[in-house]
């Protein structure tokens, strides 16, 4: 990797005057990726007149996998879904190497098409490292690795990857895909799901199946409109998705109920949102941000956490849990994971750990999440 870093490095020097097209054709790595941007001349006019952009640029091996996959040839038949791949792989800004740290930045990149984005000023794509290795989260928690970075051309920088980027998908698909059955059943149930999945910028505290089920009893007979206030607290519209980097400690935020929760930084970096626990952070949807969480916020019953929590705590007084997963009946059986279950991972302060998305898989999710996201 190092030596990646320092050819690039020297490339800089003798490369820099050149367009994206040629460098793109110039680099054995990427050679692929030429030809596919080729075919849709306005991205051509588009990316060669940019200046300060980032090209996350699919090596050609990471294209063949998609491509010559069942997916990935469906995938190809749809020009629009495909052009926005591309936009979603170019980066608003110049980021070299270098500029990405061990703590998470999401960047807007140039897809805008409200086709498949629903978020202001272009959908975000998280990058992270960890001690050589630059990381990029995209939808449904997939991530690619930099194996060349730095590639210099006349707009601004490219940096070569393993994998092909994950158009983020609607919040329903991402929530069957998260086996997070339980709130999209009982959003369905409510009749939010629409307007939920069509809000702008939203964040969703999202609560695992476990945490539906843990007060099974007090959900048992809820009323629609006691339903509707308990979903809508876990809703945030706002100007800008709340992602990790815009959570601190203390802070109050309003809720579609208009209820507002707290959001507490306990021991080890981990993150409350009233009692209950962050434990898995950062799922890309096309309209936002979902932050998986392991217990069902109460817009009545607002305590923060004990300051030696570890977990989450109930906060419906009395409620015992249900035998089955409430709300699940009738609802999709997932065909992709997030991030190999987002539902039931555990917390971490680090994303380089999380699953990775290869091979097949990987080339579904991302084809099924453009469908996805066409339907919205």
């Amino acid at each position: 990797m190092l030596f990646q870093y320092l050819s690039s490095a020297v490339l800089l020097s003798v490369a820099s005057a050149q367009s994206l097209t040629q460098v793109l054709s110039g680099n054995n790595q990427t050679s692929q990726l030429a030809g596919l941007v080729g075919g849709f001349p306005n991205l051509v006019t588009q990316l060669g007149s940019a200046r300060n952009i980032t090209l996350l640029a699919p090596s050609n091996n990471a294209l063949g996998t998609l491509l010559n996959s069942t997916a990935g040839k469906a995938l190809a038949a749809n020009s629009g879904a495909v052009q926005a791949l591309l936009q979603y792989h170019v980066l608003n800004g110049t980021y070299r190497a270098d500029a990405v740290t061990n703590t998470s930045a999401f960047i807007p990149t140039a897809l805008t098409n409200t086709t498949y984005a629903n978020v202001t000023g272009g959908q975000r794509i998280e990058a992270l490292r960890a001690g050589t290795n630059v990381t990029f989260f995209s939808g449904l928690l997939a991530n690619t690795s930099v194996v060349q970075a730095d590639v210099p051309f006349d707009g601004g920088v490219i940096h070569v990857i393993d994998k092909v980027l994950t158009l983020p998908a609607s919040i329903n698909d991402t929530l069957i895909a998260a086996r997070l059955s339980s709130l999209a059943g009982a959003l369905n149930a409510t009749n939010l799901l629409g307007t939920v999945s069509g809000l702008q910028d939203v964040t969703i505290f999202a609560p695992n199946n476990a945490a539906f089920r843990a007060i099974g009893s007090a959900l048992a007979n809820a009323s629609v409109e006691t339903l509707t206030s308990i979903l809508t607290y876990h809703v945030i519209d706002g100007t800008t998705p709340l992602y990790s980097s815009s959570l601190t400690n203390g802070t109050s935020v309003a809720t579609v109920n208009g209820a507002s929760l707290t959001v507490t930084f306990g021991a080890n970096n981990t993150v409350f949102v009233n009692g209950a626990k962050v434990v898995t952070p950062n799922v890309l949807v096309a309209g936002g941000v979902v932050h998986v969480i392991d217990a069902v916020l109460n817009p009545s019953a607002t305590a923060g956490p004990t300051p030696s929590a570890t977990a989450g705590t109930g906060a419906f007084s009395g409620a015992s849990s249900a035998t089955n997963e409430p709300f699940t009946s009738g609802v999709a059986v997932p065909t992709t994971t997030v991030g190999g279950g987002a539902g039931a991972a555990s917390s971490t302060s680090s994303r380089a750990n999380a699953p990775m998305m290869t091979g097949a898989v990987g080339a579904a999710a991302l084809f099924g999440a453009a469908a996805f996201a066409a339907n919205m």
